[in-house]
C-alpha cells in the first residue's frame, strides 16, 4: 500500500482506525438488531415501534458506509467479514425474540454503550487532530443520544 501522508502520525492514525472499526462493528450489530426488532415486534405498540425501528435502522444502515469510508480515507481496510464484525463488537446478540419493552431496553443499552465508547475514545481522535473523524463522531453522539432519549420516553 502506498505511504499515506495526511498529517496524522502513523501510530495515532492506526489507533483512530481501531476506534472506527469497533464503532463500525457496533453500528452494524445495532443496525441488525434494530432491523430484526422491526420484523419481530408484537403487542399494542406494534405500529409505533415498527415505524420507529425502521427510521432507526435506516439511519444506522446509511452511516455504516460513512464509517467504513472514513477508515478507507485513513488508509486502512474496513472490517471485511461478518465474523470480523462480531469479534470486534461490544454489543450482545439476543438469544431469542424479546418482548416489546425488552426490545426498547436492549436498544437503549446498546445506544448508551456506543455513546460511552465514543466519549471514552474521543481523546485519541483529538490527539490526531483529525477533524473529519471528530465531525463524524460528534454527529454519532448526537444521533445516539437523541435515539436513547426517544426510546426512554416510550418506557415512562
Amino acid at each position: 500500500m502506498h505511504h499515506i501522508n495526511i498529517g496524522i502520525e502513523e501510530n495515532i492514525r492506526k489507533k483512530i482506525v481501531e476506534v472506527l472499526r469497533q464503532l463500525l462493528a457496533d453500528t452494524f450489530c445495532l443496525y441488525f438488531k434494530t432491523h430484526s426488532y422491526h420484523w419481530n415486534v408484537t403487542g399494542p405498540m406494534f405500529q409505533t415501534l415498527h415505524d420507529m425501528f425502521m427510521q432507526q435502522y435506516t439511519e444506522l444502515w446509511n452511516v455504516i458506509d460513512l464509517i467504513a469510508e472514513r477508515i478507507r480515507s485513513l488508509g486502512e481496510f474496513a472490517p471485511h467479514s461478518y465474523s470480523n464484525l462480531t469479534n470486534i463488537t461490544q454489543l450482545k446478540e439476543d438469544t431469542n425474540v424479546p418482548k416489546a419493552n425488552d426490545m426498547i431496553r436492549n436498544l437503549i443499552q446498546d445506544h448508551e454503550a456506543i455513546i460511552q465508547y465514543i466519549r471514552n475514545n474521543f481523546s485519541i481522535i483529538e490527539q490526531g487532530n483529525d477533524q473529519a473523524t471528530i465531525d463524524l463522531l460528534t454527529e454519532r453522539l448526537d444521533v445516539h443520544e437523541k435515539t436513547s432519549w426517544m426510546l426512554r420516553s416510550l418506557l415512562e
